[in-house]
């Protein structure tokens, strides 16, 4: 039986787009009828507690489970709370910045990427690496194994000029390493979907592993072009995972792209 859950990023409340963010996104949520909601960071604009607590209320409301982490825009503007008290907003609003969601079908493991001095490109720790390492060699039987944080591991598909993840390729080989399945980010506005196999070549394993970031769901700045406002749908069974973009349009949520990426050591059938 599969299992689906939806990936949203980029909220942005404070920028301006609130009216906009929710548009038809009850709708999508009633459609898709997901079991997990996640959540890869920016839900505030300048990292106001007024704008976190307005992002809690909107995906609230939903109706689902959640698994949020924060984003560089989620820390406080101000020089002294940034430093100081850089995530004690978020977690008055969420409780965790490194939040775990388990079930039989999937263990979702939230990492803390944003820092206060690095506000591009974000960082992981090796201590939140070996965290995750434990927590997925604990993750049920043939339960999916899914990685979230904020900044990307994938470039965008065509004009970015935001860095990946801080030691991308140490990151990464340490989350393939744990036995991470599918990594998921947002940061750059723009939908990027690959198996890893597509752009590192390796020596010996052959483990599938899919990167997804998700476009944004705010629009901070509408006069750029190349930020579409969508949302990354998944739906798992055992062999494969299949991952759905899509954009808001035309007042209603079009199907732009439809990817399937295998699980484990076999290929697709």
């Amino acid at each position: 039986m599969a299992f689906r859950f939806l990936h949203v990023s980029d909220l942005h409340f404070g920028a301006g787009s609130e009216a906009g963010i929710g548009q038809g996104l009850d709708g999508l949520v009633d459609a898709l009828e997901p079991g997990l909601i996640v959540v890869s960071g920016d839900l505030a604009h300048r990292g106001r507690l007024r704008e976190l607590e307005q992002a809690h209320a909107f995906l609230q409301r939903l109706g689902r489970p959640l698994l949020v982490v924060p984003g560089n825009h989620d820390i406080p503007r101000s020089l002294t709370r940034r430093f100081v008290r850089s995530f004690a907003g978020f977690e008055q609003v969420w409780g965790s910045t490194e939040p775990v969601y388990r079930t039989d079908e999937i263990l979702a493991v939230g990492l803390n990427s944003a820092r206060p001095w690095r506000h591009q490109s974000g960082g992981v720790r090796q201590s939140q690496l070996e965290r995750a390492a434990g927590l997925m060699a604990d993750a049920a039987p043939g339960a999916l194994r899914v990685v979230v944080l904020h900044h990307h591991l994938i470039g965008a598909p065509w004009r970015s000029r935001k860095k990946p993840v801080a030691y991308r390729n140490r990151v990464l080989s340490a989350l393939v390493d744990a036995g991470a399945e599918l990594i998921l980010a947002g940061h750059i506005h723009q939908a990027a979907v690959s198996e890893r196999h597509e752009f590192e070549v390796t020596e010996n394993d052959i483990r599938a592993v899919t990167v997804s970031v998700a476009p944004g769901l705010g629009q901070p700045r509408p006069q750029r072009r190349g930020e579409a406002r969508g949302a990354q749908a998944y739906e798992v069974t055992e062999e494969a995972i299949t991952v759905e973009t899509r954009v808001w349009r035309d007042g209603d949520w079009a199907l732009t792209g439809v990817r399937r990426f295998p699980r484990g050591t076999r290929p697709l059938s």
